[in-house]
This record gives C-alpha cells, sequence and structure tokens, in this order.
C-alpha cells in the first residue's frame, strides 16, 4: 500500500477509506463484539492480570510459530535458553517483543519509528556488534525472513513507506483499531525494513496499535494467536491481497487480521473457563 495515496476520504486520512471497504465494516463489528465479550468475563473482575500474561505467553508462541519456530505452549513457557540455535532465538525474540510492547505504549504515536526501531533491537537481543541491528537497511544489505518470499523493495522505497507511514499514525484519524492495526502489521511485512526479525516485529507493531486504540487496553487478545492458527498458507495468501493494493486484497488482509483478533479472543477466552473452573 502507498501510504501517500490519496482517497476519497481524502489525503490526510487515507486509512478512513479502507474502512468503506465491503466486508470492512462488519469485520470491525465483529471484532469488537468480540472483545467486549471476554472483557465481560467474570474472571476478567478478578484475574486480569493472569489473563494478560498468559495472552502474553501464547502470542508470543504464536508470532514464533509463524517466523518458523513452533514449539509447544509448554516448552515455550518451560524453557529459560532461547541462543540455542535459529528456533531458540526466534522464539526467545517473540517472548522479549511481547514484553516490550507494553513499555512503548506511549512513545508509539509520538514517535513510531523509534518504536519500530527499538522493537528490533529487542528482538535481536541488542546486536551489539551489528551495526544494521535497531535501523531501516540500507541499499544493498542483505534481508533474512524465512516465511515471506515477495519481492523486495529498495531501501529507498522502504524509507519513504515507512515516513508515510509514520506520518499517518502522527496524525491520528478517525480509521477502526482493527484496520490501522492490520496496516501498520502489512506494510511492515511488505517492506522488511530490518535485515532480521521482520515478522515478528511486524506483529508485535499490530499487538500495540490494538492495545494503544483502547480495542484491546488489557493485551488480552493476542492476535498472533490467531494468525498461527489460521496458518502460513492463509497468512501469505492474504498478504498478498495487502500487497496487491487492490480494493479486495485490501479488505481481505484486514479480514484476515479481524479473524486473527477473534481466535485470539477466543484463547483468552478459554483460558478465563480454565480459571475458573480451577483448572488453571
Amino acid at each position: 500500500m502507498s501510504t501517500s495515496a490519496t482517497t476519497p476520504a481524502g489525503p490526510s486520512d487515507p486509512l478512513a477509506a479502507l474502512a468503506a471497504l465491503p466486508g470492512v465494516a462488519e469485520a470491525v463489528e465483529s471484532v469488537r463484539k468480540a472483545v467486549d465479550r471476554v472483557y465481560g468475563h467474570r474472571v476478567m473482575r478478578r484475574r486480569s492480570a493472569e489473563i494478560t500474561s498468559e495472552a502474553a505467553l501464547r502470542g508470543a508462541r504464536g508470532s514464533a510459530a509463524l517466523s518458523g519456530a513452533d514449539w509447544a505452549l509448554e516448552e515455550v513457557r518451560r524453557r529459560t535458553d532461547f541462543g540455542a540455535d535459529d528456533e531458540a532465538r526466534t522464539v526467545g525474540a517473540a517472548l522479549r517483543l511481547t514484553a516490550e510492547a507494553g513499555q512503548l505504549l506511549s512513545i508509539w504515536r509520538q514517535s513510531p519509528l523509534r518504536v519500530l526501531a527499538r522493537l528490533h533491537l529487542v528482538a535481536a537481543g541488542g546486536g551489539a556488534a551489528d551495526e544494521t541491528v535497531g535501523r531501516p537497511r540500507l541499499a544493498g544489505e542483505p534481508v533474512a525472513e524465512p516465511l515471506v518470499e515477495l519481492p523486495l523493495p529498495g531501501a529507498q522505497e522502504v524509507a519513504g513507506r515507512l515516513d508515510g507511514l509514520s506520518r499517518l499514525i502522527i496524525a491520528g484519524g478517525s480509521a477502526p483499531a482493527l484496520v490501522t492495526a492490520a496496516v501498520v502489521h502489512g506494510e511492515l511485512l511488505a517492506l522488511r525494513p530490518f535485515g532480521s526479525y521482520n515478522g515478528v516485529v511486524a506483529r508485535a507493531a499490530e499487538r500495540i496499535v490494538l492495545i494503544n486504540s483502547g480495542l484491546d487496553p488489557k493485551a488480552i487478545c493476542p492476535a498472533e494467536v490467531g494468525h498461527a492458527e489460521q496458518g502460513r498458507a492463509a497468512y501469505l495468501a492474504a498478504l498478498d491481497g495487502y500487497v496487491s493494493g487492490t480494493p479486495e486484497g485490501m479488505a481481505a488482509w484486514i479480514a484476515h487480521c479481524g479473524r486473527a483478533v477473534e481466535l485470539g479472543v477466543r484463547e483468552s477466552t478459554a483460558v478465563c473457563e480454565a480459571l475458573q473452573r480451577g483448572a488453571a
């Protein structure tokens, strides 16, 4: 998506036009109802912190799975060493990002590019000896992204589109949270602005938008769970629609992201039910 494009909603709020695409309003409403239901669960009144913690763990597991480290939840829960191999490093990156996301909410609306740089730094585990960590890639620098095989935009295009995305976020607007989160997620996957960990960073940024917008302020609706549950093939097919830039493709991507949130809600609802029964 070219975030600088003029739309029927006007050049100042291009994301709002996406909310009018066929099927998007229905996806937005379905997500809102699902989120409201889990927030109204009786367990949330007493044990919301436990739900938040469990959602973070399960979201990290789902994000790592999409990046090629499909570990069982209990394996993620029990492990402490996340530097042994590529899979372990991916799981560790996803766990660190879910923990870091909540610390960056106040910065996101003022400086989204700073937040993205921080997310990449955290995902890479500091990367003290790697000058490519924490900044968008330069011309000629390689990208290691095991999931996305779309044509890679050049560094100049990446810089321009990141700037456009940043301006949209800072300006705010009337677009629903789901639409904004889907665009942030899709744009980062399409651009792959960093040399590594673009997938987990993109999904962490989606998480930040959903929390910061007020849709999911307690971070109990892990979209990453839903993305993983729908599977890699569906994820990539929906991303192809986003990259196409067509109304149908954009609407399909937003609906896919909406379904991911709903599946995340279902996961946390199951956790609430287990806690209520005393089974967790």
